[in-house]
């Protein structure tokens, strides 16, 4: 069966500063993969190589067999892949359903006419509710991002991704700067996306992100050092060494 995701000799420099070091990792469709490592370890940097945000200095990246190495950001959602971002990008003026209006425009021919007035299009405002509802926003929809709580903004920032249908959804550190309630409720959330979905995370809070991943990959100065199921990850040297440093 064809990969989620396979990267191959990954590598990308900033300044001469090498960032991405050769990275190599294949993710199995549906499968719920874990980035770990300590700041500076590239994790960020690898996503926005994946997402087409940044081009790589060489190697090759492929979504379900198509590679798109050098193809921007709105061609890969079209192979079935979305994002979050560790610093929310809404915008805070407008809506909750507005946001998400936006975000299922990103696929359809729609966004392309400029003679369709977004207001009149109800089919997709109404969509945009029932998105709100599958994370517990229905009754905030008409409320302005920046009248609702940072929790509730990383909630539409799920919806968001989820509006575009993806069969891989990168989560960038979504339980960033979340009261413990919240968290529980955006890990309830993750946990509840349909297997179609792959999910590759980035998250620090090493018992969250054990109990949501089924395969870890280890980053550290860019490069992958250790790879495997939890057990393997958990009891390797080389990740006590860098966590722990012993």
């Amino acid at each position: 069966m064809t990969a989620a995701l396979e990267i191959k000799g990954l590598r990308k420099s900033f300044g001469g500063i090498a960032v991405t070091q050769d990275v190599s990792l294949t993710m199995q469709r549906g499968e719920r993969r874990l980035i770990i490592g300590p700041n500076g370890a590239g994790k960020t940097t690898l996503f926005g190589l994946i997402a087409g945000e940044i081009r790589p200095d060489s190697g090759s990246i492929r979504i379900f067999g198509e590679d798109v190495t050098t193809l921007p950001v709105r061609a890969r959602a079209r192979y079935g892949l979305a994002r979050t971002y560790q610093i929310i990008t809404l915008f805070p003026k407008d809506t909750l359903a507005h946001n998400v209006v936006l975000g299922l425009m990103a696929l359809l021919p729609l966004r392309l006419d400029v003679s369709s007035a977004l207001s009149r299009q109800t089919a997709l405002h109404d969509r945009a509710v029932e998105l709100l509802d599958g994370v517990g926003l229905a009754s905030k929809a008409l409320h302005r991002v920046c009248d609702v709580s940072y929790g509730e903004q990383r909630r539409v920032e799920l919806a968001i991704g989820l509006a575009q249908q993806p069969r891989l959804l990168l989560l960038d550190e979504p339980l960033a700067g979340l009261s413990q309630d919240e968290r529980v409720v955006v890990q309830q959330l993750i946990a509840q996306v349909p297997r179609e979905t792959a999910i590759l995370m980035i998250e620090h809070d090493m018992d969250v992100a054990l109990e949501f991943a089924e395969q870890i990959t280890v980053l550290h100065y860019g490069q992958v050092i250790v790879e495997g199921d939890r057990r393997t990850v958990v009891n390797h040297p080389r990740t006590r060494e860098i966590y722990l440093g012993h």
